[in-house]
C-alpha cells in the first residue's frame, strides 16, 4: 500500500488580502510559507500555470509566471519538490518546454515534479494571443508533447514527426538529474484525457473533484490501461483540493466570516464555491480526505483557503491532520 504524500499550492502573487504590498513583497510571502512547508516535511510545492488569477474577479491582480516562480523557490529550498498543477500544454513548445523542465530539475537538484495538461481557459489564451482549439485536439497536442519531452529528456539529439508537433535532431542538455526522467503528473479530465494519462503519467490529477468523481475517474483509467496493457498500479492517483482547517468550530466560524458574502452560511458558503472543499476542525478535515484514500487517492496537493491564514492552517494541517492519514 502506497504511503500518503501531502504537497501544497504556493502563494502566486494573488493577495489581495494584503493589497498594500508590493511585488517583491508577495514573493517574499511565497517565499516565507515554501520555507516553512519545507521545515514542516510537505512533499511539494506547486503553481499554477496562468497568466491571471483563474478565477473570479480579480484578473487585474498579481500573479507570478509558474516557472519563474518555481526557479526562484528552488534556489532558497533544497529539500522540497516543487512542480506545476499543471503546465498549460500550449503555452510553450514541447521542445521549449522540454529544456526548461530539464534545467530546472538540475537547478532543483533533482526536485521537479512536471505536471502538464491540455489547457482549459479559453479567456487566457485569446489574451494572450494563443489560439484556442476544442478539447480533442488540445489532448492529441498533449500526446505528442510529453512523447517529445520524454524523447528530449532521454536521448542525446531526438527527432519526432507528429500530426501538430516536429523537432529534428533537437539536443536537450542539461539533461533532469532524475532518472529515468522526473515524475509526470497529468492533470484533468474525461476520457480522451485519460487515454494519454495511461500512456504517459506516473501520476494522475483531478482538480477540486469530489470523492464521487474522482472515483469515477480512477475506473475509467482503469479502463484505459487495460486497453494498453499496463499495470494501473503504476499510476499514483492524486487530488488537487480546497481545505479549510481551523482549531475548532469558532476559530472555522471566524475563517468563514472574512471569507464569506455577509449573511451567508458556512453551507452556503461551501455550496457556492462550487469545487470540491475539505472544510472544518482537524477530525472534519481528516473525515473528508479518508473519503479519498478509501477509493485509491494516495497523494493530496492541498490548496489552503485564505492567504492570511496560510501559515497557520500549514502548522495546523501538518500537526493535527497529517499523521492520521494513513
Amino acid at each position: 500500500m502506497k504511503s500518503i504524500q501531502v504537497g501544497l499550492t504556493l502563494p502566486q502573487g494573488w493577495l489581495d488580502e494584503f493589497p498594500d504590498n508590493n511585488a517583491y513583497d508577495q514573493f517574499l510571502f511565497s517565499k516565507s510559507v515554501a520555507l516553512k512547508a519545507e521545515q514542516l516535511g510537505y512533499n511539494a510545492g506547486y503553481v499554477y500555470d496562468h497568466f491571471i488569477p483563474y478565477y473570479g474577479d480579480k484578473r487585474t491582480m498579481p500573479f507570478f509566471e509558474a516557472y519563474t516562480l518555481l526557479s526562484a523557490i528552488a534556489g532558497v529550498t533544497s529539500k522540497l519538490r516543487i512542480g506545476q498543477v499543471v503546465t498549460c500544454n500550449s503555452y510553450r513548445s514541447p521542445a521549449l518546454l522540454a529544456k526548461m523542465s530539464s534545467t530546472l530539475d538540475a537547478i532543483s537538484n533533482g526536485r521537479l515534479e512536471f505536471g502538464i495538461g491540455a489547457g482549459w481557459f479559453e479567456y487566457e489564451y485569446k489574451s494572450y494571443g494563443y489560439h484556442f482549439d476544442k478539447a480533442s485536439t488540445r489532448i492529441e497536442q498533449l500526446d505528442e508533447s510529453i512523447s517529445i519531452i520524454k524523447k528530449m529528456w532521454q536521448k542525446e539529439k531526438s527527432t519526432f514527426n507528429g500530426k501538430h508537433y516536429s523537432i529534428k535532431n533537437a539536443i536537450c542538455s542539461p539533461k533532469p538529474l532524475q532518472k529515468p526522467y522526473p515524475p509526470i503528473m497529468v492533470g484533468g479530465a474525461g476520457q480522451k484525457l485519460m487515454a494519454v494519462v495511461a500512456k504517459h503519467a506516473t501520476r494522475y490529477n483531478h482538480p477540486f473533484g469530489t470523492p464521487e468523481i474522482l472515483q469515477n475517474k480512477i475506473e475509467m483509467l482503469k479502463t484505459q490501461c487495460k486497453k494498453i496493457k499496463r499495470d494501473h498500479s503504476e499510476i499514483e492517483n492524486s487530488v488537487l483540493l480546497r481545505v479549510l482547517v481551523g482549531k475548532d468550530n469558532e476559530n472555522v466560524k471566524q475563517i468563514v466570516s472574512k471569507l464569506k458574502k455577509k449573511n451567508e452560511s458556512i453551507a452556503e458558503f461551501v455550496t457556492r464555491s462550487k469545487d470540491s472543499i475539505a472544510l472544518g476542525t482537524p477530525d472534519d478535515v481528516i473525515d473528508y480526505l479518508r473519503k479519498y484514500i478509501d477509493i485509491g487517492i494516495s497523494y493530496f496537493i492541498v490548496n489552503f483557503i485564505g492567504l492570511s491564514n496560510s501559515l497557520e492552517m500549514l502548522s495546523l494541517f501538518s500537526e493535527k491532520v497529517r499523521p492520521q492519514l494513513k
